[in-house]
């Protein structure tokens, strides 16, 4: 009788055990080291989108410039105290997702949106968001049309992929519209398309379209229009692997820790005096120093892999909030003033967790 019992015990031990691996393989490898791997090869591997100004363009040197790509660098920063140790990779609006499971790219930041779906489906887990968007159409300066809602019959070309997609059905379907979706892979075959006429409309989301309106007008001499709807909500930001907590941890406060920033007027410029005599503790925390001959607060982000003074080096190099979408985003002709993404101080919606 006890030999039965002792082997019942053992069986029902062993399901468990193999019920206890199947369910943790199933869910997701919970020691993901993300940030181990990034240390031991010594650069950072950002996935980007290479044509759209403001945001992102990759160099045919492998150099980018953009607002995305400046969070590239600020993670770089964080991580090894150098801006430049990173590598980007193209990241299309069909592969992004399948580059970031497969650990082709640390860190997906390229004007990706967060929903539900991708948070759920695809193991993803958002970052704070660093602009918040919606989805918008563009048409031809001479066209006339003045309302997405006179483009029933047209065709739009939208990016494969894209949460756009389903903004556009969304809209038309609830206002009685028909349309033709023309689906291209890149934003170079919608330009080529929207200037030789193969669509009416070009539909992305709106700061994107204020990009190439600038670029058209400035490359082409073609004028465009982004008309006054405003489809969806996009809020757009960094986004990595799920079971990945202190890797997640970094990235998020690396993004809010820009904020902090501008919200405290610690700029690229006056960084270094900030840290040697910090006006606050918030300041101080910010930037891993003590405040009033106090201690550094040990906030335990990177848990002793990274400096405590990793966001001296991220605004060092980058800046904060403001700073980097000044040199990015204004530039192409995507005022702040007034917008979603002004400070909240100033109605915004732009706003950080406190770093303590």
């Amino acid at each position: 009788m006890t030999g039965r019992i002792l082997l019942l015990a053992l069986a029902i031990v062993a399901g468990l055990m193999i019920f206890t691996a199947c369910t943790t393989e199933d869910a997701g490898d919970p020691r993901e080291d993300t940030l181990g791997v990034i240390l031991d090869r010594g650069t950072l591997v950002c996935g980007i989108k290479a044509d759209t100004p403001g945001f992102g363009v990759l160099n045919p040197d492998g150099s980018a410039v953009g607002n995305d790509v400046d969070y590239c660098h600020a993670l770089a920063a964080a991580i090894f105290g150098d801006a430049n140790a990173v590598e980007f990779k193209e990241a299309t609006s069909a592969n992004r997702f399948e580059l970031l499971a497969a650990k082709e790219i640390d860190v997906l930041i390229r004007t990706t949106t967060w929903t539900a779906s991708r948070d759920a489906d695809l193991n993803v887990a958002f970052a704070p968001t660093t602009f918040y968007d919606g989805a918008g159409i563009m048409v031809h300066a001479g066209s006339g049309v003045t309302s997405v809602n006179e483009l029933g019959g047209s065709t739009i070309c939208i990016l494969d992929g894209t949460s756009t997609q389903g903004a556009v059905s969304d809209y038309f379907a609830e206002n009685g519209l028909t349309y033709s979706e023309l689906t291209l892979q890149d934003n170079a075959a919608i330009r080529g398309s929207f200037i030789g006429g193969q669509c009416d409309a070009w539909s992305s989301d709106k700061s994107q379209l204020g990009g190439h309106q600038f670029s058209l007008k400035s490359d082409e001499n073609l004028d465009a229009i982004v008309l006054p709807e405003t489809l969806s909500k996009e809020p757009l930001g960094p986004s990595v692997r799920d079971y990945d907590s202190e890797w997640e941890d970094i990235v998020r406060w690396v993004v809010n820790g820009m904020i902090i920033a501008e919200e405290q007027g610690v700029t690229s410029a006056n960084v270094s005096q900030m840290a040697a005599n910090p006006p606050n503790n918030t300041v101080a925390r910010l930037l891993g120093v003590g405040f009033d001959g106090g201690a550094p607060s040990n906030l335990g982000i990177g848990h002793g892999r990274i400096d405590g003074t990793f966001m001296q080096d991220v605004i060092s190099a980058v800046g904060n909030y403001g700073e980097a979408y000044e040199r990015t985003l204004e530039a192409v002709g995507l005022t702040r003033a007034g917008s979603l993404n002004d400070s909240y101080v100033n109605g915004g919606l732009i706003y950080a967790p406190p770093m303590r």
